[in-house]
C-alpha cells in the first residue's frame, strides 16, 4: 500500500485482505481520499468496504495498466506505486463497477456455465468410453434422454466400464438439478424485466442468452455505438498499422468478457439454421470463408442488433415463437402450468399453420436481403491510394 501525498509517494506497509483490516484501514482515511485498487477475484468485495469511508474507489484494468506500465522488477510495492503515479497523472485505466443487482446476476450466470462446461465434461467422458471399445454411435437423438440411456445399458463394455458410466450418468442427473434450481433463480430475476423480452425477439437468442448478455453489459448507456460494445465482447478484428502503411485486419481480439462472447458465437449457430436474413447472410459469408468465420461474423451482427434494441426499438418479430420462448421462462422461474379450455398466449406456437405463416415471412425477409447483396462485388484495391502510402511504389 502506499499513498500520493504532496507530489510524493509514501509507503504505508501491507494490509490484510479481512474486513476487519480493511475497515481499520477506511477509518484511518478521510472523505476526500481516493483510493485505487487493481481489478481481482476480490475486488468488488474490498471496494464495498471501503466505499463509505472514502470519496471514491477506483478500480484499474490489470490488463491495460501493464501495456501502459510494464517492469522488469514487480513487487506489491512497485506495483501499487504504478498505479498511483498513473492514477495522479490522470492515465489509469477503469473498469466499469456493476450495481449489486448486475453483480449478482453476473455470479449466477458464472456458477451457470460452470454447471454447463461440467456437465459437457461428463459427457465427453461417456463418449470417449464408447468410443474406445468400438460402440457405433447411438441411433436416438440424445444419449442421455430414457431411451438412450436403455440403449446405453446394453452396450458391450467390461464392467468396470459400465461402473463408470453409472457413475457419470448419476453426476450427470445431479448437476441437472442444479442447474434446473440456478435457471429458476435466474428467470425469476429477470423475467419482468423489459429488455430480457426484447432480446428474446431476435432468432436464435433463449433466456439464458438473454439474461447472460444483460449480466455482462449492464448500463447499455457506457456503450456509446455498436462497435465499442462489439469491442468490449471481444468480436473486433485486431489491427495493426504503422506510419503511412497500409492498416492490416487479423483475427478477433477475443479481449473482453469471453462468456458473453461465447454465448453469442452459440446464438449465431442457432440464427443461422433459421430463415431469415441472418441466414442468408451466414450463406454468404460460409461460401467465401467457411462456416467458422461465419458463425463468428453473425455474432459481431447480433451483437451490432443487441446494441440498437437495447437503445432504440425492434420492429420485426415471430410472435409465436417470442410468446414460446416468454412461457418457457416463467416455468423454469417456477410459475405453475395453465391448464383449462382457454389457450394461452403461447398456444400459437402449437399450431402448424401459424408457424408456417410466421416461417414464410422470415423467408421474405431473407429474399429481401438476397436480393439487396445480389449485386455486392468485392472492391479491388485502389491502386492510387496504394501507391500514395508508398511512393516507392509510383512510377
Amino acid at each position: 500500500m502506499v499513498f500520493w501525498e504532496d507530489v510524493r509517494l509514501h509507503h504505508g506497509g501491507r494490509v490484510d485482505m479481512t474486513r476487519t483490516a480493511l475497515e481499520g484501514l477506511g477509518e484511518t482515511l478521510s472523505a476526500i481520499d481516493e483510493v485505487v485498487i487493481e481489478a481481482t477475484g476480490n475486488c468488488m468485495a474490498v471496494s464495498r468496504v471501503l466505499s463509505p469511508f472514502v470519496r471514491r474507489v477506483v478500480i484499474a484494468n490489470p490488463l491495460q495498466v501493464k501495456a501502459t506500465a510494464q517492469a522488469h522488477v514487480k513487487t506489491d510495492k512497485i506495483d501499487a506505486g504504478t498505479l498511483a503515479n498513473l492514477y495522479a497523472a490522470s492515465y489509469l485505466p477503469e473498469i466499469w463497477t456493476p450495481d449489486a443487482a448486475t453483480e449478482r446476476m453476473r455470479r449466477l450466470e458464472a456458477r451457470r456455465y460452470q454447471v454447463v462446461r461440467h456437465r459437457t465434461r461428463i459427457k465427453n467422458e461417456v463418449h470417449s468410453i464408447l468410443h474406445a471399445h468400438l460402440i457405433p454411435k447411438c441411433p436416438h437423438a440424445d444419449l442421455f434422454n430414457g431411451r438412450g440411456r436403455d440403449w446405453l445399458k446394453r452396450q458391450p463394455v467390461p464392467e468396470d466400464e459400465q461402473i463408470a458410466i453409472e457413475r457419470y450418468v448419476r453426476e450427470l442427473d445431479r448437476l441437472g438439478e442444479d442447474l434446473a434450481v440456478l435457471d429458476r433463480q435466474i428467470a425469476e430475476s429477470t423475467m419482468d424485466d423489459p429488455a430480457v423480452r426484447r432480446l428474446l425477439t431476435i432468432t436464435g437468442v433463449n433466456s439464458p442468452v438473454a439474461t447472460g448478455l444483460l449480466a455482462a453489459v449492464g448500463d447499455i448507456r457506457r456503450f456509446k455505438s455498436p462497435q465499442k460494445l462489439v469491442s468490449y465482447v471481444g468480436l473486433n478484428p485486431r489491427v495493426r498499422q504503422s506510419g503511412l502503411g497500409a492498416a492490416h485486419h487479423g483475427r478477433i481480439s477475443k479481449i473482453g468478457r469471453s462468456h458473453a462472447r461465447a454465448m453469442l458465437v452459440e446464438a449465431a449457430w442457432a440464427a443461422a439454421k433459421a430463415p431469415g436474413p441472418l441466414h442468408a447472410f451466414s450463406v454468404r459469408v460460409m461460401a467465401r470463408r467457411g462456416h467458422q468465420v461465419a458463425a463468428v461474423a453473425i455474432a459481431r451482427k447480433l451483437t451490432v442488433l443487441v446494441w440498437h434494441m437495447l437503445t432504440k426499438e425492434y420492429l420485426w418479430a415471430c410472435p409465436s415463437l417470442v410468446a414460446h420462448k416468454m412461457r418457457a421462462m416463467e416455468l423454469q422461474a417456477g410459475k405453475p402450468q395453465k391448464k383449462g379450455n382457454k389457450p394461452g398466449p403461447a398456444y400459437t406456437y402449437n399450431i402448424k399453420k401459424l408457424r408456417d405463416q410466421e416461417m414464410h415471412l422470415a423467408e421474405q425477409a431473407q429474399r429481401s436481403y438476397e436480393r439487396f447483396v445480389e449485386t455486392w462485388r468485392p472492391r479491388p484495391p485502389n491502386q492510387k491510394v496504394r501507391g500514395r502510402l508508398n511512393p516507392t511504389r509510383l512510377e
